[in-house]
Protein backbone atom coordinates (compact mmCIF):
# COMPACT_ATOMS: atom_id res chain seq x y z
CA UNK A 1 0.00 0.00 0.00
CA UNK A 2 1.67 3.12 -0.89
CA UNK A 3 1.47 6.52 1.20
CA UNK A 4 0.87 9.97 -0.50
CA UNK A 5 3.17 12.94 1.19
CA UNK A 6 1.29 15.89 2.16
CA UNK A 7 3.23 19.10 2.30
CA UNK A 8 3.49 20.84 5.06
CA UNK A 9 1.08 23.61 5.39
CA UNK A 10 3.00 26.22 5.40
CA UNK A 11 5.09 25.48 2.56
CA UNK A 12 1.12 25.91 0.73
CA UNK A 13 1.55 28.70 -1.68
CA UNK A 14 4.91 29.92 -1.27
CA UNK A 15 5.93 29.78 -4.61
CA UNK A 16 4.03 31.13 -7.80
CA UNK A 17 2.40 28.64 -9.92
CA UNK A 18 4.66 27.38 -12.95
CA UNK A 19 2.36 29.32 -15.18
CA UNK A 20 2.32 32.43 -13.59
CA UNK A 21 6.47 32.48 -13.08
CA UNK A 22 6.60 31.83 -17.06
CA UNK A 23 4.47 34.72 -17.80
CA UNK A 24 6.51 36.79 -15.76
CA UNK A 25 9.76 35.97 -16.90
CA UNK A 26 8.21 36.38 -20.18
CA UNK A 27 7.41 39.98 -19.20
CA UNK A 28 10.63 40.72 -17.83
CA UNK A 29 12.55 39.44 -20.41
CA UNK A 30 9.99 41.31 -23.20
CA UNK A 31 10.93 44.35 -21.12
CA UNK A 32 14.63 43.83 -20.24
CA UNK A 33 16.39 43.84 -16.75
CA UNK A 34 18.10 47.22 -18.40
CA UNK A 35 14.77 49.05 -19.15
CA UNK A 36 13.19 47.99 -16.38
CA UNK A 37 16.44 49.40 -14.14
CA UNK A 38 15.87 52.47 -15.67
CA UNK A 39 12.26 52.76 -15.99
CA UNK A 40 12.64 52.32 -11.71
CA UNK A 41 15.47 54.90 -11.55
CA UNK A 42 13.14 57.40 -13.84
CA UNK A 43 9.98 56.89 -11.51
CA UNK A 44 12.08 57.75 -8.55
CA UNK A 45 13.86 60.39 -10.11
CA UNK A 46 10.38 62.01 -11.03
CA UNK A 47 8.89 61.22 -7.23
CA UNK A 48 12.16 63.01 -5.94
CA UNK A 49 12.29 66.19 -7.44
CA UNK A 50 8.45 66.31 -8.16
CA UNK A 51 8.56 65.79 -3.84
CA UNK A 52 11.11 68.89 -3.50
CA UNK A 53 8.87 70.86 -6.04
CA UNK A 54 5.18 70.89 -6.68
CA UNK A 55 5.37 72.46 -10.27
CA UNK A 56 8.10 69.68 -11.74
CA UNK A 57 5.84 67.20 -12.40
CA UNK A 58 3.12 69.79 -14.02
CA UNK A 59 2.05 69.60 -17.78
CA UNK A 60 3.63 72.26 -18.66
CA UNK A 61 7.37 71.23 -17.00
CA UNK A 62 6.91 67.53 -18.39
CA UNK A 63 6.86 69.40 -21.77
CA UNK A 64 9.71 71.35 -21.42
CA UNK A 65 11.69 68.59 -20.38
CA UNK A 66 9.95 66.99 -23.55
CA UNK A 67 10.99 69.35 -25.93
CA UNK A 68 14.76 70.12 -24.11
CA UNK A 69 15.89 66.62 -24.58
CA UNK A 70 14.53 66.61 -28.06
CA UNK A 71 17.72 66.84 -30.36
CA UNK A 72 19.65 64.91 -27.39
CA UNK A 73 17.06 62.22 -28.30
CA UNK A 74 17.43 62.49 -32.20
CA UNK A 75 21.18 62.07 -31.62
CA UNK A 76 21.34 59.06 -29.21
CA UNK A 77 18.87 57.20 -31.58
CA UNK A 78 21.37 56.94 -34.72
CA UNK A 79 24.54 56.87 -32.07
CA UNK A 80 22.59 53.64 -30.59
CA UNK A 81 22.62 52.56 -35.01
CA UNK A 82 26.16 53.35 -35.12
CA UNK A 83 27.48 51.83 -31.96
CA UNK A 84 25.32 48.49 -32.47
CA UNK A 85 27.43 48.67 -36.02
CA UNK A 86 30.46 48.63 -33.88
CA UNK A 87 31.60 51.99 -34.08
CA UNK A 88 30.98 55.46 -32.79
CA UNK A 89 30.29 58.83 -34.75
CA UNK A 90 31.83 61.94 -31.88
CA UNK A 91 31.04 64.34 -34.40
CA UNK A 92 27.53 64.74 -34.57
CA UNK A 93 27.28 67.68 -31.97
CA UNK A 94 29.40 69.61 -34.81
CA UNK A 95 27.24 68.63 -37.56
CA UNK A 96 24.16 69.32 -35.90
CA UNK A 97 26.02 72.86 -35.55
CA UNK A 98 27.24 72.93 -39.89
CA UNK A 99 23.69 71.74 -40.45
CA UNK A 100 22.16 74.61 -38.35
CA UNK A 101 24.25 77.51 -40.23
CA UNK A 102 23.77 76.11 -43.56
CA UNK A 103 19.81 75.62 -43.09
CA UNK A 104 19.90 78.96 -42.17
CA UNK A 105 22.49 80.43 -44.77
CA UNK A 106 20.45 78.65 -47.46
CA UNK A 107 17.31 80.03 -46.35
CA UNK A 108 17.93 83.65 -46.32
CA UNK A 109 20.12 83.33 -49.66
CA UNK A 110 16.78 81.32 -51.38
CA UNK A 111 14.47 84.43 -50.44
CA UNK A 112 13.42 82.87 -47.00
CA UNK A 113 12.80 79.61 -48.55
CA UNK A 114 12.66 77.17 -46.09
CA UNK A 115 12.51 73.98 -47.93
CA UNK A 116 15.62 75.21 -49.79
CA UNK A 117 17.16 75.82 -46.35
CA UNK A 118 16.08 72.50 -45.02
CA UNK A 119 17.29 70.49 -48.35
CA UNK A 120 20.61 72.28 -48.21
CA UNK A 121 21.00 70.93 -44.43
CA UNK A 122 20.25 67.05 -45.50
CA UNK A 123 22.25 67.61 -47.99
CA UNK A 124 25.13 68.59 -45.71
CA UNK A 125 24.52 65.92 -43.41
CA UNK A 126 24.44 63.24 -46.26
CA UNK A 127 27.99 64.63 -46.75
CA UNK A 128 29.81 64.38 -43.46
CA UNK A 129 28.10 61.05 -43.31
CA UNK A 130 29.76 59.64 -46.16
CA UNK A 131 33.04 61.37 -45.51
CA UNK A 132 32.96 59.96 -41.79
CA UNK A 133 32.57 56.60 -43.43
CA UNK A 134 34.79 56.78 -45.84
CA UNK A 135 37.61 58.26 -43.80
CA UNK A 136 36.73 54.81 -41.67
CA UNK A 137 36.76 52.36 -44.22
CA UNK A 138 38.97 53.37 -46.82
CA UNK A 139 41.33 55.61 -44.71
CA UNK A 140 41.53 52.50 -41.87
CA UNK A 141 41.39 54.95 -39.55
CA UNK A 142 39.83 53.96 -36.26
CA UNK A 143 36.36 55.70 -35.48
CA UNK A 144 36.86 56.83 -32.44
CA UNK A 145 40.13 59.29 -34.07
CA UNK A 146 37.94 59.75 -37.54
CA UNK A 147 34.97 61.16 -35.82
CA UNK A 148 37.59 62.88 -33.01
CA UNK A 149 38.35 65.32 -36.18
CA UNK A 150 35.04 65.22 -37.48
CA UNK A 151 34.54 66.71 -34.27
CA UNK A 152 37.01 69.77 -35.00
CA UNK A 153 36.97 70.03 -38.70
CA UNK A 154 33.25 70.85 -38.78
CA UNK A 155 32.71 72.59 -35.86
CA UNK A 156 35.73 75.05 -37.84
CA UNK A 157 33.73 74.98 -40.97
CA UNK A 158 30.80 76.46 -39.26
CA UNK A 159 32.69 78.52 -37.57
CA UNK A 160 34.25 80.00 -41.14
CA UNK A 161 31.32 80.34 -42.94
CA UNK A 162 29.31 82.15 -40.59
CA UNK A 163 32.08 83.97 -39.00
CA UNK A 164 31.38 82.79 -35.26
CA UNK A 165 28.47 84.40 -35.11
CA UNK A 166 24.54 83.47 -35.45
CA UNK A 167 23.08 83.85 -38.98
CA UNK A 168 19.50 84.23 -40.67
CA UNK A 169 16.44 84.70 -38.75
CA UNK A 170 14.02 82.26 -40.06
CA UNK A 171 11.13 82.70 -36.96
CA UNK A 172 9.54 85.20 -39.47
CA UNK A 173 8.40 81.06 -41.92
CA UNK A 174 5.43 79.40 -40.75
CA UNK A 175 7.39 76.52 -41.50
CA UNK A 176 10.17 77.22 -39.21
CA UNK A 177 8.07 78.66 -36.40
CA UNK A 178 5.76 75.56 -36.57
CA UNK A 179 8.34 73.17 -36.71
CA UNK A 180 9.92 75.04 -33.53
CA UNK A 181 7.03 75.95 -31.54
CA UNK A 182 3.80 74.47 -33.01
CA UNK A 183 2.05 71.75 -31.48
CA UNK A 184 0.11 68.68 -32.48
CA UNK A 185 -2.33 67.29 -29.81
CA UNK A 186 -0.70 69.05 -27.08
CA UNK A 187 2.82 67.69 -27.47
CA UNK A 188 5.28 70.00 -29.69
CA UNK A 189 6.12 68.98 -32.81
CA UNK A 190 9.64 68.69 -32.42
CA UNK A 191 8.26 65.92 -29.86
CA UNK A 192 6.86 64.46 -32.48
CA UNK A 193 9.67 64.03 -34.94
CA UNK A 194 11.56 62.44 -32.22
CA UNK A 195 9.08 59.76 -31.61
CA UNK A 196 8.85 58.91 -35.57
CA UNK A 197 12.47 59.10 -36.07
CA UNK A 198 12.92 56.70 -33.15
CA UNK A 199 10.30 54.45 -33.61
CA UNK A 200 11.33 54.11 -37.69
CA UNK A 201 14.76 53.21 -36.13
CA UNK A 202 13.37 50.42 -33.82
CA UNK A 203 11.25 48.92 -36.36
CA UNK A 204 14.39 49.10 -38.86
CA UNK A 205 16.45 47.34 -36.22
CA UNK A 206 14.10 44.77 -34.50
CA UNK A 207 12.21 43.73 -37.59
CA UNK A 208 13.74 43.63 -40.84
CA UNK A 209 16.87 41.73 -42.10
CA UNK A 210 19.13 44.84 -42.02
CA UNK A 211 18.88 45.36 -37.97
CA UNK A 212 19.52 41.95 -37.94
CA UNK A 213 22.61 42.18 -40.24
CA UNK A 214 23.89 45.16 -37.89
CA UNK A 215 24.11 43.51 -35.08
CA UNK A 216 25.75 40.88 -36.75
CA UNK A 217 28.26 43.04 -37.83
CA UNK A 218 28.80 44.66 -34.44
CA UNK A 219 28.74 41.39 -32.29
CA UNK A 220 31.22 39.70 -34.69
CA UNK A 221 32.33 41.25 -37.70
CA UNK A 222 34.74 38.37 -39.04
CA UNK A 223 31.49 35.85 -39.18
CA UNK A 224 28.93 38.78 -40.43
CA UNK A 225 31.85 38.85 -43.36
CA UNK A 226 32.33 35.46 -44.21
CA UNK A 227 28.38 35.08 -44.05
CA UNK A 228 28.10 37.70 -46.93
CA UNK A 229 27.23 40.67 -45.47
CA UNK A 230 28.72 43.91 -46.94
CA UNK A 231 30.48 45.65 -44.47
CA UNK A 232 31.41 48.33 -45.68
CA UNK A 233 28.00 49.37 -47.11
CA UNK A 234 26.47 48.75 -43.22
CA UNK A 235 29.12 50.96 -42.09
CA UNK A 236 28.68 53.80 -44.80
CA UNK A 237 25.32 53.40 -44.13
CA UNK A 238 24.92 53.91 -40.58
CA UNK A 239 27.38 56.84 -40.78
CA UNK A 240 24.94 58.42 -43.71
CA UNK A 241 21.89 57.84 -41.25
CA UNK A 242 23.85 59.59 -38.46
CA UNK A 243 24.77 62.86 -40.49
CA UNK A 244 21.04 62.52 -42.43
CA UNK A 245 19.45 62.71 -38.80
CA UNK A 246 22.13 65.60 -37.31
CA UNK A 247 21.12 67.69 -40.29
CA UNK A 248 17.29 67.10 -39.29
CA UNK A 249 18.63 68.20 -35.31
CA UNK A 250 20.39 71.18 -37.01
CA UNK A 251 17.27 72.54 -38.47
CA UNK A 252 15.41 72.05 -35.51
CA UNK A 253 17.62 74.43 -33.53
CA UNK A 254 17.06 76.70 -35.79
CA UNK A 255 13.76 76.82 -36.07
CA UNK A 256 13.81 76.65 -32.01
CA UNK A 257 16.27 79.71 -31.58
CA UNK A 258 15.14 81.61 -34.51
CA UNK A 259 18.68 81.24 -36.31
CA UNK A 260 21.81 79.54 -37.51
CA UNK A 261 23.69 78.68 -34.33
CA UNK A 262 27.87 77.54 -35.15
CA UNK A 263 28.46 76.26 -31.82
CA UNK A 264 25.79 77.43 -29.05
CA UNK A 265 23.47 74.86 -28.80
CA UNK A 266 25.16 72.18 -30.36
CA UNK A 267 28.59 71.93 -27.85
CA UNK A 268 28.44 69.02 -26.18
CA UNK A 269 25.41 66.87 -27.66
CA UNK A 270 27.98 64.26 -28.46
CA UNK A 271 28.60 63.23 -24.73
CA UNK A 272 24.37 63.76 -23.97
CA UNK A 273 23.90 60.90 -27.19
CA UNK A 274 26.89 58.63 -26.62
CA UNK A 275 26.11 58.54 -23.03
CA UNK A 276 22.03 57.74 -23.62
CA UNK A 277 23.15 55.11 -25.52
CA UNK A 278 25.57 53.90 -23.30
CA UNK A 279 23.09 54.19 -20.05
CA UNK A 280 20.37 52.72 -22.45
CA UNK A 281 22.07 49.24 -23.10
CA UNK A 282 24.34 49.93 -26.00
CA UNK A 283 27.94 48.20 -25.16
CA UNK A 284 30.41 50.24 -27.13
CA UNK A 285 32.03 46.80 -28.21
CA UNK A 286 29.11 46.60 -30.49
CA UNK A 287 26.04 44.08 -31.18
CA UNK A 288 24.08 45.25 -28.64
CA UNK A 289 21.65 47.86 -27.78
CA UNK A 290 18.16 48.90 -28.20
CA UNK A 291 15.91 52.29 -29.37
CA UNK A 292 13.37 51.98 -26.31
CA UNK A 293 16.27 51.52 -23.73
CA UNK A 294 18.05 54.71 -25.06
CA UNK A 295 14.58 56.79 -24.99
CA UNK A 296 14.65 55.59 -21.34
CA UNK A 297 18.05 57.01 -20.84
CA UNK A 298 17.07 60.09 -23.10
CA UNK A 299 14.06 60.80 -20.40
CA UNK A 300 16.33 59.98 -17.37
CA UNK A 301 19.20 62.73 -18.15
CA UNK A 302 16.02 65.40 -19.01
CA UNK A 303 14.40 64.68 -16.01
CA UNK A 304 18.04 64.92 -13.93
CA UNK A 305 19.01 68.42 -15.83
CA UNK A 306 15.95 69.91 -15.30
CA UNK A 307 15.16 69.15 -11.51
CA UNK A 308 18.84 70.53 -10.95
CA UNK A 309 17.37 73.64 -12.57
CA UNK A 310 14.29 73.80 -10.92
CA UNK A 311 15.83 73.48 -7.82
CA UNK A 312 18.57 76.18 -8.93
CA UNK A 313 21.35 74.07 -8.66
CA UNK A 314 24.72 75.43 -10.66
CA UNK A 315 24.01 74.02 -14.12
CA UNK A 316 27.60 72.41 -13.82
CA UNK A 317 26.81 69.56 -12.03
CA UNK A 318 24.94 68.28 -15.12
CA UNK A 319 27.95 67.98 -16.77
CA UNK A 320 29.51 65.82 -13.79
CA UNK A 321 26.11 64.00 -13.53
CA UNK A 322 26.52 63.35 -17.15
CA UNK A 323 29.86 62.27 -16.66
CA UNK A 324 29.45 59.52 -13.94
CA UNK A 325 26.25 58.21 -15.68
CA UNK A 326 28.78 57.85 -18.43
CA UNK A 327 31.19 55.90 -16.32
CA UNK A 328 28.65 53.99 -14.45
CA UNK A 329 27.14 52.76 -17.82
CA UNK A 330 30.49 51.29 -18.95
CA UNK A 331 31.20 49.72 -15.38
CA UNK A 332 27.71 47.90 -15.33
CA UNK A 333 28.44 46.38 -18.68
CA UNK A 334 31.98 45.67 -18.11
CA UNK A 335 30.64 43.59 -14.82
CA UNK A 336 28.25 42.02 -16.67
CA UNK A 337 30.33 40.51 -19.51
CA UNK A 338 32.60 39.37 -17.66
CA UNK A 339 35.62 42.19 -19.35
CA UNK A 340 38.31 43.73 -17.84
CA UNK A 341 41.23 46.05 -19.40
CA UNK A 342 44.12 43.90 -19.47
CA UNK A 343 47.03 43.44 -17.06
CA UNK A 344 44.16 44.55 -13.93
CA UNK A 345 43.28 42.03 -11.54
CA UNK A 346 40.00 40.52 -12.23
Amino acid sequence: MTTKTVPASGSVGTQPPPRRAGRIRTVLGAIGAQNLSLSVALALMLLLFGSLNSDYLSWDNLQVIAEAVTIVGLLAVVETVVIICGGLDISVGSQVGLASVVSAMAFTAAGANPLAGMAAAVAVGVVLGLLNGAVIIYGRVNAVIATLAGLAAYKGVAQLISDGRAQGYVLTDSVFVFLGRGKIAGLPVMVWLLILVAAAVHVLLRYTDIGRNIYAIGGNATAARLAGINLNKYLIGAYVLSGVVAALAGILLTARTGSGQPVSGSEGLELQAITAAALGGCALTGGKGTIPGTLLAVALLGALQNGLTVEGLNTFWQNVAQGLLLVAAVVIQQRRTGQRAVGLPA
